[in-house]
């Protein structure tokens, strides 16, 4: 293990993470009061006559997040469903993997298929190079549908433990029957893979995400891999609240 000293003046690519879920779920909500509070448009604390824009709803803000991209390459589901779980990971994060395999399924299974629930998927890596080429090689691998596959491969028990190296990334790729590995791994390396990840981070960084799994259901944030209860008894209530709107 590396000492104190030499961690301490290596440069680090990652924000520092969170151990209380409870903090992690606040500090989506607190970054994005502040993002707005220090925003140029935003109201600050003027008063009445200023001339400054009135204050928006944070969680208005956070739901407006969801993109709804007919053509989202990292994203199941509707464009147009009721209900959308927003989720940025890392796939190098254990609690990602469990979410991953245990109750990811289960909500494609049970919401997804059924048109409630659509899953769009922010690439959030926070552990070093490793992630970063990772999340890199999932985009390059939706470029050609296989992403769901991918994603599946990369989070398969076990997997993370051998490393994401670009080897084994074009293992993952061919598990996931991606069809041409010459443009995956161009695709993986080009620039459009890097501006999607830079796009992806930058969201998460101003609300606040800071540990990953962390999630956004309509709006409201969910942090870390809670078990599948949580998941469905937010998805009702989201589904609920659409349907009054």
């Amino acid at each position: 293990m590396p000492s104190s000293k030499k961690s301490s003046t290596k440069k680090s690519s990652t924000k520092p993470l969170l151990i209380s879920a409870g903090v992690a779920l606040a500090a989506i909500t607190l970054g994005l009061v502040s993002w707005q509070a220090t925003s140029p448009n935003g109201a600050g604390s003027a008063g009445a006559g200023s001339g400054a824009a009135p204050r928006t709803d944070p969680a208005a803000e956070l739901k407006a997040l969801a993109r709804r991209e007919s053509g989202d390459k990292l994203a199941v589901g509707r464009a147009d469903a009721p209900v959308v779980l927003i989720e940025y990971s890392d796939f190098k994060c254990g609690y990602c993997g469990k979410f991953a395999r245990d109750t990811e399924p289960e909500l494609v299974k049970k919401y997804v298929a059924d048109g409630t629930l659509r899953i769009e998927w922010r690439n959030f890596p926070i552990f070093g190079a490793e992630s970063e080429a990772a999340a890199k090689a999932a985009w390059a691998a939706g470029q050609q549908d296989r992403f769901d596959a991918f994603h599946a491969a990369a989070y398969a028990g076990g997997s993370k433990e051998k490393g994401f190296a670009e080897p084994r990334l074009v293992e993952l790729a061919s598990e996931a029957a991606v069809p041409d590995l010459e443009r995956f791994k161009a695709d993986m390396a080009g620039e459009q893979a890097a501006a999607a990840l830079q796009k992806d981070q930058e969201e998460g960084y101003r609300i606040g995400v800071t540990s990953t799994p962390s999630f956004l259901l309509n709006g409201r944030p969910i942090a870390g891999a809670q078990p599948l209860d949580t998941f469905t008894a937010a998805i009702a209530k989201a589904k609920a609240e659409a349907a009054e709107q």
